[in-house]
This record gives structure tokens, C-alpha cells and sequence, in this order.
């Protein structure tokens, strides 16, 4: 299999007015889920792997590998990119050295000038490896990882900095948070992302949190500029319903005790259906 960056993909979404989805993959089962959704529904995808999901599938050369050899098993013929979600300066480079095709550099956590040395640096090295690249202005809500942001709006000025030095799409905090959104939620500051977009003159924006966000605002946001919607928390809550209404049933005990393949494939098959349902909702079904 020959894993593709995410450039082409993320551009023919911003000039077709649609999103690409980034969902983050956790194993085995969420692999072959995702991949099963987005079949389906005949749309390209980015498979998004945290640092800490990378650890605990014991490596990012071992996420390649499994990625790859679940999508050659499948016969998966739709385009697929191998993104690390929320990378540190070193996580980013050991992503792209292991064989990922697109990395994301989160640098909001240090002051804007080293945020965008780190940037400029890492992007030369990606562009360099054939794999792209987005990076960060303006922390995300909420905590992703471990770590942990207030979500403030991201500076139209730092946006354009950052995306002059030709990073492929740019992350900007414009209120949207990781996790649940609290009842008090403000929503999404669509004045400052209309801002953001004039500021890097037409550049791919990335709406991380994706996760809640009413349709109708990732909707209205896609049509601003966003050309990538990151989603995590959706796949989880909709995989742990399923699997634990499975054990509350009282199926397959048989005995000895559930079998853990049984026992996963209702929450796979949620994450399939949740998959389907989120990119025809951003538009990227049928886009491959």
C-alpha cells in the first residue's frame, strides 16, 4: 500500500467547499472501522494518531506497519493519509522518520517566536519526506493528551506568520475545545474566523474538535475556510455505548467469560456507522 499525503486531499477540499475528516484510530478495531466507514462512503481520510495512542499501539513504526497491512487485507481503495494529531517538536520528527505521511506540529504551548522556528524547521523536513504538514496558532480548548489549553482565539497576524512559511494547513483556535462541550459553551467565534482566512489569504484552516460542534456551525465553518474536521471523542463515546450495552444484554458469556472479538465488534460497527454518518455530513462522502 502506498500511503498518500494529505495535501492533495486537504486542497481539493478547500476548493470544492467540503471537509476532509481526521479520525483518531486506537487499535486494531478502530483501524479496520474507520477504514470500513470511509469505504463505504467512498471518501478520502486521515487516520489520526495522538502520541499517547502511538505509545500504547507500541510505536509509531508499528502504527505504519498495522495501518498498512490492515488496509491491504481490506482492499481499501480510497485515499488515506497517516496523520500524527497534536505532535512535539521530537514526536513530530520520529512520526515522519517512522513513515507517516502527514504530521501536525503543536507548537501553541511555546511563545510565538519559538513556535515559529520549530515550525519552519519541521516544515522543510516534512516537505523534504513528500509528507505534509499542519501546525498550530492559538491553543484548542479543553485537554488532548495530557495536555491542557483555555482555547483562546488565535492571532490573525501569528495565523499569517505561520502560514507564510508554507505549512500545507494551519490549526487556529477560534473557541472550539477537545472533549465534551460544556452546557455554557460560546461557540464557535466565526467573526475571528473570517478574519484568520483573510489573514493567510486562502489557506486550508483545520477545525480540531470536531466532537459536538452542531452540524450546522462545522457546516457554516466549512464554508469559511475549513478544510479538515478532527474527531475523537464522538468515536469513543458511540464505541463505549455499544459495547457496553452489548455486556449489559448479558450475550455470549458461554461460560468462560465474553469473546473478545465478539465482544468489540458492536462498538467497531458503531464507529463504522458514526463514520459514515460525520463525513457525509462534511461533505466528503463520494469525494475518493
Amino acid at each position: 500500500m502506498v500511503m498518500v499525503s494529505a495535501t492533495e486531499m486537504i486542497n481539493k477540499a478547500h476548493d470544492g467547499h467540503y471537509a476532509v475528516a481526521a479520525f483518531n484510530i486506537n487499535n486494531m478495531e478502530w483501524i479496520k472501522a474507520v477504514l470500513a466507514g470511509c469505504q463505504k462512503a467512498n471518501s478520502p481520510v486521515m487516520l489520526g494518531v495522538s502520541e499517547g495512542a502511538g505509545k500504547y499501539m507500541c510505536g509509531f513504526k508499528n502504527v505504519v506497519d498495522m495501518v498498512r497491512d490492515i488496509h491491504d487485507q481490506m482492499g481499501i481503495t480510497v485515499p488515506v493519509a497517516l496523520h500524527l494529531d497534536h505532535g512535539t517538536y521530537e514526536g513530530t520528527k520520529a512520526c515522519i522518520e517512522a513513515g507517516f505521511t502527514s504530521v501536525m506540529f503543536d507548537g501553541s504551548h511555546y511563545s510565538f517566536e519559538e513556535n515559529m522556528e520549530k515550525s519552519k524547521e519541521l516544515i522543510a523536513l516534512a516537505h523534504s519526506k513528500g509528507c505534509s504538514i499542519e501546525c498550530e496558532v492559538g491553543g484548542i480548548g479543553g485537554t488532548e493528551d495530557g495536555v491542557t489549553s483555555n482555547g483562546e482565539l488565535a492571532d490573525p497576524k501569528e495565523c499569517a506568520t505561520i502560514a507564510a512559511l508554507g505549512v500545507d494547513f494551519l490549526a487556529a483556535g477560534i473557541g472550539n475545545i477537545h472533549g465534551v462541550y460544556p452546557d455554557n459553551w460560546a461557540g464557535l467565534n466565526f467573526d475571528r474566523l473570517e478574519e484568520i482566512q483573510k489573514a493567510v489569504n486562502g489557506k486550508p484552516l483545520v477545525l480540531h474538535g470536531g466532537s459536538g460542534i452542531p452540524y450546522d456551525m462545522v457546516h457554516k465553518a466549512i464554508t469559511m475556510g475549513v478544510s479538515k474536521v478532527n474527531v475523537n471523542t464522538e468515536l469513543q463515546l458511540v464505541f463505549a455505548k455499544a459495547t457496553r450495552e452489548y455486556i449489559e444484554a448479558g450475550k455470549d458469556q458461554a461460560g468462560k467469560g465474553y469473546d473478545p472479538r465478539k465482544l468489540l465488534k458492536p462498538g467497531a460497527d458503531a464507529i463504522t456507522a458514526q463514520v459514515i454518518e460525520m463525513v457525509n455530513s462534511f461533505g466528503c462522502a463520494d469525494k475518493a
